[in-house]
């Protein structure tokens, strides 16, 4: 099992995760709501990649009870459930430790409503940010890690949206930490032909940073 602090990979779910506005705009029910959860999507994206050490863990704190209250005003949506987890995630990935094993169970829970009520909402992200979960957390007796979930739940994904950055970057992610290197080098090259996402230009621009960085680390290992 990866070590713990490697879930501040998880952050990027959000992102992970295949969040296209029209998707969006089609489960939503009025655009107060789409502009709501539009807003925890801007400050995630804000406070994952332009914050650092006390302030963005402090920053994310703050985020996640905002993610908490309207999942809980919206128990329905699956989409509020997904960033909640997506918050839990990234505020687990910046506290670091044993002591952040809370909060990715909180994000597990969060996934696994959004599963519950539809599994299909953005694009499966519910399924990436949980299997990269799987991944990254610690199995037991510590935590819940678990590489055959996690890549279950991956494919769960990929089955879904077949060319999202998010999905491919994280599953690439998953192959390379299991040394399947020319298959992690087939998910990268994917990401990066990823159609650009209109409605979150610095998550993607963030994202494929850390796409040209790991692709970069495959070919070495693949050239040795």
């Amino acid at each position: 099992m990866k070590p713990y602090f490697a879930m501040a990979l998880v952050a990027a779910a959000l992102f992970q995760s295949a969040l296209a506005q029209n998707a969006l705009s089609q489960t939503l029910s009025s655009a107060d709501e789409q502009m709501n959860l539009q807003q925890l999507m801007r400050q995630w994206a804000h406070v994952n990649y332009e914050l650092k050490g006390d302030d963005q863990e402090d920053a994310f704190a703050e985020l996640a009870k905002n993610a908490q209250a309207y999942s809980k005003t919206h128990p329905d949506e699956a989409e509020g459930h997904i960033w909640s987890g997506i918050i839990h995630s990234s505020y687990a990935g910046a506290k670091g430790g044993l002591g952040a094993l809370g909060l990715a169970k909180e994000a597990k829970k969060d996934f696994e409503m959004a599963m519950s009520i539809n599994g299909q909402a953005l694009q499966g992200s519910a399924y990436t940010s949980l299997g990269t979960l799987y991944a990254q957390v610690p199995g037991w007796p510590i935590g819940f890690g678990d590489d055959e979930k996690a890549q279950e739940l991956f494919k769960k994904s990929l089955a879904i949206n077949p060319d999202g950055i998010d999905i491919n970057y994280f599953y690439a992610q998953f192959l390379y930490d299991e040394r399947k290197y020319k298959q992690a080098e087939v998910h990268l090259l994917r990401a990066q032909a990823a159609a650009p996402r209109a409605e979150r230009p610095l998550a993607d621009k963030y994202r494929q940073q850390e796409v040209a960085q790991l692709l970069a680390k495959v070919e070495r290992k693949l050239k040795r």
